[in-house]
């Protein structure tokens, strides 16, 4: 097997990070908005057990997003190690330990394939018991999103810091995808700190602009395959 080019390691990135946006956008945005009623247990149970397909659906796509995520960083750190080498490994490092956190959390939704599988076992519980059970289960999720996004949050600044030195890309997605790092720290300090106050939706905005348009350019555009400049080993 032959060594891929600059280019083909860049576009191959693009489509593994697009893999991780769409199924990230699917299993923490669109299946929660379909199923869950945070102040109604009783609905959300219902919800889930009506539709637990969409659910399944759900895990099964959140586990590919994690897995996909481990291998995105390993094709990136190939891209970029050029760059700056002690940078290309951070980010990788920081990228890395969220996965098996990410994964050991996503425990709490199989748990609740559990809750509603009507076996005879469960009878001991009342109606109102099992709803109870299964919006805790989904708070503790929601409690390790969290936690993990400090680590979705730390491992864009290296990234953004190695685009915007390589050239590679467009500088802006560099500086962009640091201040993303910032966007999810000041999301999760706000919900530590603040837990009442809703952050404003522009907080999020910088890392979403960041990652997806980073995405699109890998996949579409590549890179330049001409030698990155300030070239540190």
């Amino acid at each position: 097997m032959g060594i891929r080019s600059k280019k083909e390691n860049a576009r191959l990135a693009g489509l593994i990070y697009l893999v991780v946006v769409l199924t990230g956008i699917f299993s923490l945005g669109y299946v929660p908005s379909q199923l869950i009623v945070w102040d109604d247990a009783a609905t959300t149970y219902n919800n889930i057990l009506a539709s637990e397909f969409l659910f399944r659906l759900g895990i099964v796509s959140g586990i590919l997003c994690y897995l996909s995520f481990l291998v995105l960083h390993f094709i990136l750190y190939e891209l970029f190690k050029p760059v700056n080498r002690i940078y290309a490994v951070l980010m990788v490092v920081l990228a890395v330990v969220s996965v098996p956190i990410s994964l050991f959390n996503m425990i709490n939704k199989v748990d609740i394939l559990t809750l509603i599988s009507g076996a005879q076992y469960l009878n001991t519980f009342e109606a109102e018991q099992l709803h109870t059970h299964v919006m805790l289960l989904l708070k503790s999720y929601n409690n390790g999103i969290l936690v993990v996004q400090v680590f979705w949050g730390l491992w864009l600044f290296p990234f953004g810091y190695l685009v915007f030195k390589s050239g590679y890309l467009p500088r802006i997605f560099g500086i962009l995808l640091m201040l993303g790092c910032f966007s999810y720290l000041v999301r999760f300090s706000g919900s530590m700190f603040f837990p009442n106050f809703d952050m404003p939706s522009f907080v999020g905005l910088p890392a979403s602009l960041a990652e997806i348009g980073t995405c699109l350019w890998l996949l579409i555009m590549g890179v330049k395959d001409k030698p990155a400049t300030n070239i540190k080993r």
